[in-house]
């Protein structure tokens, strides 16, 4: 029976690509035989077929040119971004700051928006690190929550410059329809003071009719925000309290 499960996990695995994260549950066997699958991949891990990257969690390491490639980011946090068939969690952070043309830099840290606390751990090379969302998580919200984390994290991205950050996310926000901008501005209300503030002078610059009275009476004008933003990028700046 042993070798029989034995040559179902093999047989598993290698029809698996590359990268793609694995634990003992993807395998056709039967839930009371967990521990012999645990096993078998256990000793796969220690022959080199396989590799560990968190407890429970494995994966076939692709070799190149340049050495053995890591899983990419989805793959090493996407356990931590759903929970019972429901949306917890997303990818944000650095990983977006890069994705977004932001940021060239590559960073050893993945954050995730989470509606639930939890504590910073380590996976293989990657620290993971959870950062608060106050809205709902939703496909569609997904990409617009991504770029008010950007507006809320703005001093902390790596490796450029206020005016080139503040650039990029204008042409980013120009690229929303009517419908996009309408929900960034409600979910925007969750978000801090910065964000708030940063969203409706930027909405302003690109279009002076746009209607940002709902982001506006939510901020306390005795509140400044030290961004270092050129005035000629960000002319609607100083409305908001931006400096």
């Amino acid at each position: 029976m042993a070798e029989k499960i034995t040559d179902i996990v093999i047989e598993k695995i290698d029809s698996i690509a590359y990268g793609y994260v694995f634990s003992a549950n993807d395998f056709p066997i039967d839930v009371s035989k967990q521990k012999s699958v645990n096993k078998v991949l256990e000793n796969l891990t220690k022959s080199g077929k396989i590799r560990r990257l968190s407890k429970g969690r494995y994966y076939k390491a692709k070799i190149t040119e340049f050495g053995e490639l890591l899983p990419d980011s989805y793959q090493i946090v996407k356990d931590l971004l759903i929970e019972n068939g429901k949306l917890i969690g997303y990818i944000t952070g650095y990983q977006i700051f890069n994705e977004l043309g932001l940021t060239t830099q590559v960073s050893a840290i993945l954050q995730i928006g989470t509606i639930k606390n939890k504590k910073s751990m380590k996976r293989s090379y990657y620290r993971i690190q959870f950062v608060n969302q106050w809205n709902t998580i939703t496909k569609e919200n997904i990409p617009l929550l991504q770029l008010l984390d950007c507006l809320r994290f703005f001093k902390y991205i790596p490796a450029t410059r206020p005016a080139s950050s503040c650039q990029r996310l204008l042409y980013l926000l120009s690229e929303l329809n009517d419908k996009q901008r309408n929900k960034i501005k409600k979910l925007a209300l969750k978000y801090t003071p910065q964000a708030i503030a940063l969203l409706g002078a930027m909405l302003e610059t690109l279009n002076p009719k746009e209607e940002v009275e709902m982001l506006r009476k939510v901020l306390n004008f005795q509140t400044f925000y030290q961004l270092s933003i050129p005035q000629e990028i960000l002319p609607t700046q100083k409305k908001w309290n931006i400096r």
